[in-house]
């Protein structure tokens, strides 16, 4: 009975983390043994999924950056309340992934279009005002990118704000360690996360295109995994779950180097449902973003003639 229950938990706890199928899930045969592989010990527990997220970011980083990003994947607080986060956000509320999983893809998002936006010879704002480098910049984005929905631990309403103030003492660790003998750097990198935290909602109006890498980040997650937790513990219906079942129609979100501007983002959907989140959620960041101009977004249902958006 005991072994029967340890199952059922692995089972919930790679469905919760990991974003896998219960089908797929199933098609394991040592379900303690998985989960066992997926525990890196101490208070910090890491899904195969997030490890995976945690090395696509790392290779493409280098120097301060990466070792600001082992920071930020090795804090064993915000490994708690990114954890904390998705509790409440699917166990409590029933919403998305909100969770490790959705801040680093989040990340991975925001990092990939950071470079595709340098290879174009385009300057992020702290390099273009004189204030900061590509690295400062980078090094902004990550950590925002990596901390904007910890807030979820507290609430969804205006959780872009509680996120700041769980942020604020983290940050304030993160930059004494690999900024102490620059206040300049400090304050100014300090006010640049801020602002790419509370602008991920598109609730406020955002000015620096590091705080628009973020904000579409995070609107590109919106993949089937994201909602799949959620869809599976509710049965019943109520207000809002068109945006768990419209991601249930998301395929694959790509981005690449476009044909005329720098970014491309294609949306590939298995279902005309998913419709509803690139027209409600995704390209209202993407309008609201300082970005916007620099990215072509086309979707469509696989097989099918696919729309272009920008």
């Amino acid at each position: 009975m005991e072994l029967n229950r340890q199952k059922i938990n692995c089972i919930f706890f790679l469905s919760f983390n990991c974003r896998l199928d219960l089908v797929e899930v199933n098609k394991i045969n040592d379900f303690m043994e998985l989960s066992t592989q997926i525990r890196t010990g101490g208070l910090v527990k890491k899904s195969v999924i997030q490890i995976k997220f945690e090395e696509k970011i790392r290779i493409r980083l280098a120097g301060k950056a990466l070792e600001v990003a082992e920071f930020l994947f090795t804090d064993p607080t915000i490994q708690i309340l990114q954890e904390y986060a998705n509790i409440v956000s699917i166990k409590r509320l029933g919403f998305n992934d909100h969770g490790p999983v959705h801040m680093r893809k989040a990340a991975l998002n925001a990092i990939l279009m950071f470079d595709l936006l340098t290879e174009a010879n385009i300057k992020l704002n702290l390099e273009k005002e004189g204030v900061g480098t590509v690295e400062d910049s980078k090094i902004g984005v990550l950590t925002a990118a990596v901390l904007h929905d910890i807030g979820m631990s507290v609430s969804r309403d205006n959780h872009e704000f509680m996120s700041v103030n769980l942020a604020l003492p983290i940050i304030d660790r993160l930059l004494d360690q690999f900024y102490h003998s620059d206040l300049i750097k400090k304050v100014i990198i300090k006010s640049l996360i801020i602002e790419c935290i509370f602008g991920h909602m598109a609730t406020q109006t955002i000015h620096t295109l590091e705080a628009g890498l973020v904000l579409i980040g995070d609107g590109c997650d919106m993949e089937q995994g994201r909602s799949r937790i959620t869809t599976m513990l509710s049965d019943k219906p109520r207000v809002g779950d068109i945006h768990k079942y419209s991601s249930t129609g998301i395929k694959k979100v790509h981005i690449s180097k476009g044909e005329i501007k720098p970014i491309r983002i294609r949306v590939d959907m298995t279902e005309s449902v998913g419709f509803f989140q690139v027209e409600e959620v995704l390209f209202p960041k993407i309008a609201s973003s300082p970005v916007g101009k620099y990215i072509e977004l086309e979707a469509g249902v696989i097989g099918k003639e696919y729309k272009k958006y920008l």
